[in-house]
């Protein structure tokens, strides 16, 4: 890991100063070229693209993954692995479930009522990150989302890897959630592909899932064209650790996230020597283990006290926040920025990350200041009915008279004064 300290210098110059530096060594990202390329070429292109990015050592002629590949996939994988994805499952279904709306009618003094419901989207197209690794999980965490939001049709893009197959155990976790719609295509051309359609693959109205940082900027242009949940990149955590912290726990939970890659890391302690022994229990912990990437970004800042490091976090806005503090959950009442907060000691982010019922797919980069975790409500829209009767009408259209004129429309003071 890359680590500096940071000076205390009020939390949102900290917090600017680390986002800052973390994000020094993230190359520039451009996808509108692919974009082009998915959008001109159909399947030829995604199979082209498949082929460069992709696929090394094998051969691929087809997007589309047979469901029963996916079936045989599930039926092969040990009994022990295939049951921790089933009680993964079913505790993210449990708080997705928990999270749907129930409709609502307000009624108004003039007469008249409004009533608000939600319809799921037609179709919802998932990512889950793939190649060399497989991500189980991030199949898990979208598709049983967009199933408790009642979306009929969910399509997954996973990316194949260098043998030109998708990973089994990807397909495993496709099949215990039902997924029939498989395609093997990645990175930023299956976030196109999913958008606009080829010849194989019908468009959908929603993109979700994470992904580096071609499949987040691929979000962001498709972004209008359909609905995305969010910009999930690279994972981050803070730890904010009190005087009774476990070095060893905090660094090992550090060194978690820091297998997912150059994501941003932050230590906030109020004590210096708990600030050191995390820095040194980390650093050990990280050159004995290579799947830790040694060019994460690791700040440590020495905060006056607790409620600043709270005030940090909040101008930070990580993806997670782990607080290793004795009164972990007043302070967690008062964190509103981050993706996900784990309170106290024994929450470390990885049970988060796959079985806690919690959504891994969580905003970074600073996007929980206005976004949330992966839910049913990425997947669904609210539709206002509203209910006007000659009485309300009557009492409603001077109104509408006064404000239409105001903004210079007379055709709509006409509209609503006719109904008196």
């Amino acid at each position: 890991m890359k680590v500096r300290r940071f000076e205390w210098a009020g939390a949102t110059a900290t917090a600017t100063a680390v986002r800052e530096w973390s994000a020094e060594a993230e190359p520039p990202v451009e996808v509108d070229s692919i974009g082009g390329l998915v959008r001109e070429g159909g399947d030829a292109a995604l199979l082209a693209l498949t082929r460069r990015y992709d696929v090394s050592d094998g051969e691929i002629s087809s997007l589309r993954v047979e469901p029963a590949e996916a079936a045989a996939a599930l039926a092969a994988i040990d009994g022990g692995l295939r049951e921790a994805l089933e009680t993964a499952a079913a505790n993210i279904r449990a708080v997705a479930a928990a999270q749907l709306g129930e409709e609502r009618r307000v009624d108004l003094p003039q007469g008249h009522s409004v009533r608000l419901r939600e319809v799921p989207v037609g179709a919802a197209g998932l990512y889950a990150p793939g190649g060399r690794a497989a991500y189980p999980s991030s199949v898990l965490m979208t598709a049983v989302s967009a199933q408790a939001a009642g979306v009929e049709r969910i399509v997954l893009a996973t990316p194949p890897g260098p043998d030109g197959k998708v990973h089994g155990v990807t397909l495993a976790a496709a099949a215990l959630c039902g997924i029939e719609e498989i395609y093997a295509i990645g990175g930023a051309q299956a976030v196109f592909a999913l958008a606009y359609g080829t010849e194989t693959i019908e468009p959908v109205d929603v993109v979700a899932g994470p992904g580096n940082a071609w499949v987040q900027e691929a979000k962001r242009a498709v972004y209008g064209t359909v609905g995305i949940d969010s910009l999930a990149g690279p994972s981050e955590l803070m730890v904010i650790a009190g005087h009774d912290t476990e070095p060893e726990w905090a660094a090992l939970d550090l060194c978690a996230q820091a297998e997912h890659g150059d994501g941003a890391l932050v230590v906030a302690a109020v004590e210096l020597h708990v600030l050191d022994a995390v820095a040194e229990a980390t650093a050990g912990f990280a050159a004995e283990r290579p799947g830790v990437s040694a060019t994460a970004p690791l700040a440590l800042v020495h905060v006056p006290d607790s409620s600043d490091a709270v005030d940090l976090c909040n101008a930070f806005a990580p993806e997670h926040v782990e607080i290793f503090e004795e009164d972990a959950s007043l302070l967690a009442e008062r964190i509103t920025t981050a993706g996900c907060v784990f309170a106290g000691r024994w929450g470390a982010t990885a049970f988060g990350d796959y079985a806690a019922g919690s959504n891994h797919v969580l905003p970074t980069g600073g996007a929980g200041r206005f976004t949330g975790p992966l839910g049913p409500g990425a997947f669904r829209r609210r539709i206002s009915v509203v209910e006007i009767d000659h009485g309300a009408a009557a009492s409603l259209a001077p109104v509408v008279e006064e404000i239409a004129r105001a903004e210079g429309f007379s055709v709509h003071a006409e509209s609503a004064m006719i109904r008196r």
